[in-house]
């Protein structure tokens, strides 16, 4: 039986309705799962930044330690939504406070995540129990919230001249960020007091084209509830590929793989705009001539400009998760691995990888689990949709073809039927 609930993959998913600046004029509406997912890329970016010169045993530890804690930090925020952060942030000076607002909020979340992973609740206790967050993991996510959160405030700035804290605000996020330019990389993002630069280093402007994710709206031809984006599902799917390798016990460069490449997967969307798979499949040739597209683009618009700047080896690991690295892999949804050549190898789908893979020095990476955590993410946010009244045949359409899939599909001990069942 699958110990993936659907409690758990509803509670990552309620991020999709967790409205930010709900108290600012917004010219549009910011979420807080779109937040997450911008920060973790920024997490990403500055944890091999800084990570360079680690033993490859050490650098793993430490993007593991940045993905689980930036994941433990997601799920506190989902059941604290109520409490404004100047509140919170008081609650959090005071230990007898926090210790108490600490046990309530892991009570509430150990239903959800179930049986998922004892290893992972015990660590996500012990991560919320202590106030030690001056270590390299803590500072890492501390600068990329503290930007995340900045870029998008200084998006809503302009619209909000009229408010007493407006100034006070903009000005809170960068002076958090240049009390962390000791961080490689801080200072590339923020250059100085400028958000959006007018000639931004390649990691500033890597970071505000992924954060401009936040505005494509994935089926947008299709009214549909909540209205997600393409960045807050690129965050979707990279949870729940974190928790499905977890249960399938990856290997840890596995599990830091696969959630790095769900965090990814729809990159080159920013090039091309999301098309819903009845468009995709409705021209023969129209998913290769997409495809040359978007590796076009990519390299003249992310993987040039990235390397100019020196940043190879964000490239490299981009290459790979987006499956450009090898002679045999045409997607992101192969299953590979590298070996000690260092020559990237397709094997033949996700039994072959876990029998003859899961170690982490082959590097691992799942396509096939990766692509089933794609399809159960657009699955939860057509049927989530439909539930609250709001259909189409495009949503129905969906649903009846992901729930055929995985009626009778497993991964290891995971059973997609059990999964999918849950929703009937």
């Amino acid at each position: 039986m699958s110990a993936i609930r659907k409690s758990l993959l509803q509670l990552m998913f309620s991020g999709s309705y967790m409205r930010r600046w709900n108290d600012k004029l917004r010219p549009v509406e910011l979420y807080e799962i779109d937040k997450q997912a911008h920060k973790m890329i920024v997490a990403w970016m500055l944890t091999l930044l800084n990570s360079v010169g680690y033993s490859a045993s050490d650098r793993l530890k430490l993007q593991q330690e940045v993905i689980e804690r930036g994941l433990f930090d997601y799920l506190y925020r989902l059941v604290t939504t109520d409490i404004k952060p100047p509140v919170f942030y008081r609650i959090c000076e005071n230990e007898k406070d926090h210790a108490e607002l600490t046990g309530w909020v892991l009570r509430e979340l150990r239903p959800a995540l179930g049986a998922l992973d004892e290893g992972f609740l015990r660590r996500m206790e012990s991560y919320h129990r202590s106030r030690d967050r001056s270590g390299l993991t803590d500072r890492i996510l501390s600068a990329a919230h503290h930007y995340a959160s900045g870029w998008e405030y200084n998006v809503i700035r302009p619209f909000n001249l009229f408010d007493e804290e407006n100034q006070s605000i903009a000005e809170s996020f960068t002076k958090r960020l240049e009390s962390q330019t000791s961080l490689r990389g801080v200072s590339d993002l923020i250059q100085g007091h400028a958000f959006f630069s007018d000639s931004p280093t390649a990691l500033g402007r890597f970071a505000k084209l992924c954060g401009q994710l936040r505005f494509q709206i994935r089926w947008a031809d299709t009214p549909r509830t909540p209205e997600t984006s393409v960045l807050g599902h690129m965050f979707l799917v990279a949870g729940y590929a974190y928790f499905f390798s977890l249960t399938v016990d990856a290997c840890p460069a596995r599990c830091v793989n696969n959630f790095f490449a769900g965090l990814f997967h729809d990159l080159p969307e920013l090039l091309t705009r999301d098309i819903i798979t009845p468009v995709k499949r409705s021209v023969n040739q129209l998913p290769e001539l997409l495809r040359d597209y978007e590796l076009q683009e990519l390299e003249r618009r992310v993987f040039g400009p990235l390397t100019a700047g020196g940043h190879t080896e964000i490239v490299a690991r981009l290459r790979y998760y987006l499956g450009l690295g090898g002679a045999d892999v045409t997607s992101e949804f192969d299953d590979t691995i590298r070996e000690a050549c260092g020559m990237v190898r397709r094997l033949q789908d996700f039994d072959d990888l876990h029998a003859n893979g899961n170690a982490d020095g082959f590097d691992p990476k799942d396509g096939t689990l990766l692509k089933v955590c794609d399809n159960l993410a657009a699955f939860i946010e057509a049927h989530t949709s439909v539930r609250t009244g709001i259909s189409s045949p495009n949503l129905q359409e969906a649903i009846a073809r992901i729930r055929a899939d995985f009626r009778h599909r497993t991964l290891g001990p995971l059973s997609l039927g059990t999964i999918i069942a849950d929703f009937d």
